[in-house]
């Protein structure tokens, strides 16, 4: 006669995909093997945890943007990092070199003529 399944809450198993928990950490929190936690999957979902896994995950990443983007509203970093990462902005400096007439000196005058002569050979 074979063991009777174990039950795990399914409200419980949806919350730790959404706080992306590992297939082992959600293991330890029910007791029970990856290979149960695997069955309860397709007896519940009718897919595999991956699967599974993959869909519920999404949940956390919601509650997760959320909270970045209140977080963004008093706390520059935050809101650096979420234009970096969502607007494609960037840290990238742009310099611009002014130049202005500057009265040349007779050796820097001499060095032009010279670099000149020998570029025209």
């Amino acid at each position: 006669m074979a063991r009777p399944n174990k039950e795990i809450d399914k409200k419980n198993f949806e919350n730790l995909c959404g706080l992306q928990c590992t297939q082992a950490e959600m293991c330890a929190f029910f007791d029970v093997s990856e290979k149960t936690l695997n069955s309860w999957c397709k007896r519940t979902y009718k897919k595999s945890f991956s699967q599974i896994f993959v869909e519920k995950r999404g949940i956390g990443k919601i509650s997760l943007r959320r909270t970045q983007f209140r977080l963004a509203e008093k706390n520059a970093s935050m809101a650096i990092f979420l234009g970096k990462n969502y607007l494609g902005q960037s840290d990238k400096i742009e310099q611009q070199f002014v130049l202005q007439d500057i009265e040349e000196d007779e050796l820097s005058k001499a060095i032009k003529s010279y670099i000149a002569e020998k570029s025209n050979k």
